[in-house]
Formats: structure tokens, sequence, C-alpha cells
């Protein structure tokens, strides 16, 4: 009987190890990717939104962005820095 609750016991571990070396941790390392990827951006950087829109990024003010929209560059939008999803740098002109 002791052996069995042991065994048990062993096996929980075991799983709770596997859950966070599947889930848990690949997770983390995902959102501290996606963190200093957003720590990296700046003025002129060019965005993609989580809704699919593609903008160019005019002011930052802490944790929220104003966005410039469309070919005419009259829609500017302020949203939070979370609604970007991937970020291509301004070229650096030499």
């Amino acid at each position: 009987m002791p052996n069995t609750l042991v065994l048990l016991i062993l096996m929980f571990v075991i799983y709770g190890v596997l859950i966070y070396f599947m889930s848990v941790r690949p997770q983390k390392k995902e959102r501290k990717k996606m963190q200093e990827m957003l720590d990296a951006l700046e003025v002129g950087d060019s965005v993609e939104t989580t809704s699919g829109f593609f903008g160019v990024v005019i002011d930052i003010n802490g944790d929220i962005l104003i966005v410039e929209f469309g070919g005419d560059r009259h829609c500017r939008i302020p949203m939070k820095k979370e609604a970007v999803i991937s970020i291509e740098k301004a070229k650096q002109s030499v």
C-alpha cells in the first residue's frame, strides 16, 4: 500500500514537471521576447496590429502609441503597445 502512494505522488510530480516544460516555460519565453520587442519600439517604425492593420508609429507616450494609418496619412489612432504583434524597424539613413 505505501508503495502505491509513493508511486502515485511520483507520477503527479512527473506530470507537473512535464506540464511546466511543455506549456508554462515556452509561454514565459514568448512573453519575454514580445516585451523586448515592444521595448525596442521607436518613432518611425512600421507596425502590424492585432486587428491586421499596418501603420507607422508617430508618437510614444508610456504604453500608448499614436499610429498613422492609410496612404493619405490623415488617420491617426492611439492604441496600447500590447496591440502590436510585429515591428519593422525604420530604415536608418547615413
